[in-house]
């Protein structure tokens, strides 16, 4: 007991002595204010702090010992102030601690204000964290102060209420970190979110003009409890005065001038409803009815009125009078803005109200025509500014207009060498007094150059392509080792290089060349194209016989010179080109002849108009092509059925198989026929009879197609309405025809129509255009000759797509799509029917990666049967289809 006693007494005279050697900073010396002093600074110490080092901070205060203070005075005070500025504090003072003669002790206090080290949110489910905690943008290390958290319950209440959660209980409960310590906090988030509440009903009073249905309507946020998933009910408030306004400026449109809503009222139905009363006071309806024009001089009263396009009797609209002169694209205001009147001014004036009439007058302020003074050009780090300047319809000099600068803009973006996103045109240097004005083009460069590096089975077989596009190529750079920075570039020229392989089976190389000022004066294109193809029997997986015996060669090439127009509009191009194709067969037997030769001479004429508003994602106007091709008519200088052989040719044939065959040894009639008894002369004769035949139609299809002949026309239209912000309706319309100039003679074997499935073969053949048609696999709409050989002479295609954009930046375009579309293709014009069509409906992804080009994946469901050859297995129904460098 004595031990404890004496114990106790101990602890309780050192805790006395503790606290009392605390500062009493009421007892500490008083500066006079009255008479400031100065001292010397003997010491500075730093109390109150925990974690941060003291030195640093006396550095920060700008104090030192051994400078020079005047106390009272502003050394202390900005001291104190920077400190502040640090934003590490709660609390900062400066005290004096001892004088002494001219020497000054001094004690920096500070509370350290603690730091976010862990945030937990309770109550909501995973995803719902994520998207508060983004947010709230609250990070570790944060300081944690009191309008940090008042700032953090405002957002949580916030996000709960667009959410419908108009109940919901926050709570936040900040607590020491016990593991990091280091002046570092939790902060606990405990939400009770309640029960949604929805709107039960939303009543109006007062209304004789709408209905309550329509009115409903116009509210776009401020839904009663149905059936529409889209716009799900809930009440938040801000979004209620915005659809309140939205009602009123119905009743504006129809004249009600005076309409307003008069009383609202949102009152509880239960824990889970609310319900809406609005009363409106509709007013007297007013019409338009003189409208009077003053101070116009350039243009004539009766032209303006008519241009406003508001008659005499029209309902009083005030945003439909705003819209019709400065806002539509076929405003009053443009006609004054394309005719240089950059400063021009019309202040719309009610002269009279006399009983449900309102007269207007328009004063129009025209100012001054301004000219462009200077058209600069930011931001082309790698395309050399003549390529925009010849695109540019705004020159110095020129009177400043506004549709040639949307134009200007139009054009750069159709080059596709920028952000048509971040395009920046703006007026600058503006000089009224003058009639002077800059014009400033802000540019974003974009990656232009692609890169395909591929490989895909189909035929079984595997092929490879690496392709190779640049397209924004200098050419007269080549040979300047300055410009491979790359490569050179910068002159608006395009080249492309492509090869694919299968190795020995098959190959295929092409190059081509585009420049589209052709001699730099005029908008003059020149194209120039060159390819080789080569394809064996067999593949070389299965096939162990010699390549070298089988195969069909293609040589083509091509060069082309295209013009833009000025009538109908400058909208328009015209281009020509011949082309040229060489086809050598030799013991092909997958194709209408096997051996021989073949020609395809022609001339193409391309006639087509292109508004878009830009290349990978347009969102507005249209574009078609109008094209033929066309070969000589060589069949109308000939004799009838000039291919056919007489009979003495058909003896001369014969007599040279014959003669060939006669020259066998038994060892290679053995190799030839295999198992069949080789000294049997039957067999014998039956074969070579079957080889003279064979020789015999391969005479007479080189003499029918060593010159082919045809007449191609094609069409093809798309059109762009933007619906609802980026959200875009695409309508496409194609249509081809393979004609014959000779009915004997018939369709040409080459540039056919294949129809079906994602429009890409793998390889290239023969000339055959394939056409993507989603729901149906491959080929699977093409129509078939008796011998299986495909014969799509005709087609017609019709597509709808709903495009919306994820991403519009120049890294990456991306896309979402619906569609439904229809097609089919007839072997003759006679059995054409434009309303016989497959039909197929579904939803895709596209990507436009400059690297890479357009990439895209689609499901299509083909809604009608279409059978294969054995007549079992239907082709359409579920399709996946991707989609490497071209459009649907």
């Amino acid at each position: 007991m004595i031990r404890r006693f004496l114990l106790s007494v101990i602890i309780t005279f050192l805790a006395i002595s503790v606290f009392s050697q605390e500062i009493d900073y009421k007892s500490m010396p008083v500066s006079d204010y009255k008479k400031p002093t100065e001292y010397i600074i003997k010491d500075i110490d730093v109390t109150g702090i925990k974690y941060l080092d003291k030195n640093i901070l006396i550095n920060l205060s700008g104090l030192a010992i051994g400078s020079e203070i005047i106390v009272p005075g502003d050394d202390i005070t900005n001291a104190i102030n920077r400190l502040w500025d640090q934003g590490l504090f709660s609390d900062v003072k400066i005290y004096t601690t001892d004088f002494d003669q001219d020497s000054i002790s001094l004690e920096i206090f500070l509370q350290e204000r603690h730091r976010l080290s862990e945030l937990n949110i309770h109550g909501l489910k995973k995803g719902k964290k994520n998207d508060l905690k983004e947010k709230l943008e609250l990070k570790r290390g944060m300081q944690v102060t009191e309008n940090l958290i008042n700032n953090t319950e405002r957002i949580i209440r916030e996000y709960l209420y667009d959410k419908k959660f108009l109940n919901a209980k926050v709570d936040i409960v900040q607590s020491d970190d016990t593991v990091l310590k280091l002046n570092n906090v939790r902060l606990d988030i405990h939400i009770d979110k309640g029960n949604k509440v929805k709107i039960k009903d939303i009543n109006f009073y007062g209304n004789t003009v709408f209905n309550d249905n329509k009115l409903r309507r116009k509210m776009k946020e401020t839904k009663k409890v149905n059936l529409n998933f889209f716009k799900p009910s809930k009440f938040i408030d801000d979004k209620f005065t915005e659809d309140k306004a939205l009602v009123i400026k119905e009743y504006n449109s129809e004249g009600y001038r005076d309409a307003e809503i008069v009383l609202d009222s949102v009152y509880k139905v239960n824990s889970k409803r609310v319900s809406i009363d609005i009363t409106v006071h509709e007013g007297e309806q007013y019409f338009f009815r003189d409208i009077d024009w003053v101070g116009n001089t350039q243009y004539t009263s009766e032209g303006l009125s008519q241009m406003l396009k508001i008659k005499k009797g029209d309902p009083f609209d005030t945003e439909l009078l705003n819209n019709r002169l400065s806002i539509d694209e076929d405003a009053v205001s443009n006609l004054y803005l394309d005719n240089g009147h950059l400063f021009f001014n019309v202040t719309p004036t009610i002269l009279e109200i006399d009983n449900d009439s309102i007269d207007i007058q328009m004063r129009i302020s025209e100012g001054k025509r301004v000219r462009l003074n200077k058209v600069v050009i930011h931001g082309n780090t790698k395309t050399n500014e003549h390529i925009i300047r010849r695109e540019l319809r705004t020159k110095p000099g020129e009177l400043f207009s506004k549709a040639e600068i949307m134009r200007s803009q139009r054009e750069l973006a159709q080059l596709g060498y920028f952000d048509p996103e971040q395009f920046g045109i703006e007026p600058t240097n503006i000089n009224q007094a003058e009639g002077l004005v800059d014009l400033e083009y802000t540019l974003v460069e974009k990656s232009t150059d692609q890169l395909e590096v591929s490989g895909g089975w189909g035929a079984n077989m595997f092929v490879g392509t690496i392709g190779l596009r640049f397209s924004n190529f200098s050419a007269r750079n080549m040979f300047k080792k300055d410009a491979w920075k790359p490569i050179p570039s910068g002159d608006g020229q395009t080249l492309s290089l492509r090869a694919q392989t299968n190795g020995k089976f098959y190959s295929a190389y092409s190059i081509s060349f585009i420049e589209p000022w052709f001699g730099g004066k005029k908008p003059n294109s020149l194209s120039v194209s060159a390819y080789y193809n080569v394809q064996r029997r067999g593949n070389s997986f299965y096939f162990t016989g010699d390549f070298s015996s089988e195969y069909m060669k293609i040589f083509g090439g091509s060069i082309g010179l295209g013009q833009r127009l000025k009538w109908p509009d400058d909208y328009f191009t015209i281009s020509n080109s011949i082309n040229y194709q060489r086809y050598d067969l030799n013991d092909w037997n997958y194709f209408i002849f096997q051996n021989g030769t073949s020609n395809n001479l022609s001339i193409s004429t391309t006639f087509a108009r292109n508004s878009t508003d830009q290349i990978i994602y347009p969102r507005m106007g249209s574009s078609f092509m109008l094209s033929l091709q066309i070969t000589p008519p060589y069949s109308l200088f000939k004799q009838d059925k000039f291919w056919e052989l007489s009979t003495p040719e058909q003896t001369d044939i014969k007599n040279d198989v014959q003669n060939e065959y006669n020259l066998y040894t038994d060892d290679q009639w053995l190799n030839l026929l295999g198992n069949i008894d080789y000294l049997d002369n039957d067999k014998r004769t039956e074969f070579v009879e079957s080889a003279q035949d064979i020789a015999i139609n391969d005479e007479s299809f080189r003499r029918k197609y060593n010159w082919i002949e045809y007449h191609k026309w094609k069409y093809k239209g798309a059109w762009y309405l933007r619906i609802w912000k980026d959200l875009v309706l695409a309508v496409n319309t194609e249509f081809g025809y393979l004609g014959y100039y000779n009915k004997d003679l018939g369709y040409s074997p080459f540039g056919k129509f294949d129809l079906g499935g994602d429009g890409m073969s793998g390889y290239s053949l023969y000339g055959v255009e394939n056409i993507a048609l989603r729901g149906y696999e491959n080929s699977s709409l093409t129509p078939r000759d008796i011998n299986g050989v495909k014969s799509g002479n005709v087609y017609e295609k019709i597509n709808f797509e709903l495009r919306y954009p994820i991403s519009l930046k120049p890294q990456a375009t991306i896309y979402v799509l619906g569609f439904v579309e229809g097609g089919n293709a007839w072997a003759d014009i006679d059995k054409f029917n434009p309303f016989n069509i497959k039909r197929s409906a579904g939803f895709g992804l596209r990507a436009f990666l400059p690297m890479f080009g357009l990439l895209g994946v689609d499901w299509g469901y083909g809604f009608d049967d279409v059978l294969d050859a054995s007549g079992t297995n239907n082709l359409g129904g579920s399709q996946f289809h991707f989609v490497i460098g071209q459009q649907f």
